[in-house]
């Protein structure tokens, strides 16, 4: 995909399809196993939110490799916390 989209120049267009496609294809799967297949806003603040407390980091630099909380004080490792989150927010979805 990254070849064709240099090579004709379509750029983003072929990135975003190949994407697409690979998500249909895992919903497919999944359907086709009994699973659900569950999507999270892109815009979810997954890195910012505490995942003990709840807190939301108003800035949080991409530099910055670990997340501490100011209200609990839980230190852990930003892309742990941020994939925490979004194991959270998908058991919240699968309850409604």
């Amino acid at each position: 995909m990254k070849g064709m989209s240099q090579s004709l120049n379509f750029g983003k267009s072929v990135g975003d399809n190949g994407w697409g496609m690979f998500l249909k294809m895992l919903e497919y799967k999944l359907m086709f196993l009994g699973k659900q297949f569950l999507k999270i806003d892109k815009w979810f603040p997954s890195s910012k939110t505490c995942s003990k407390c709840g807190n939301i980091k108003e800035e949080l630099k991409l530099s910055e490799r670990s997340y501490k909380c100011e209200c609990c004080g839980i230190e852990i490792d930003r892309d742990y916390n941020a994939a925490l989150n979004i194991k959270n927010i998908g058991k919240a979805m699968l309850k409604y």
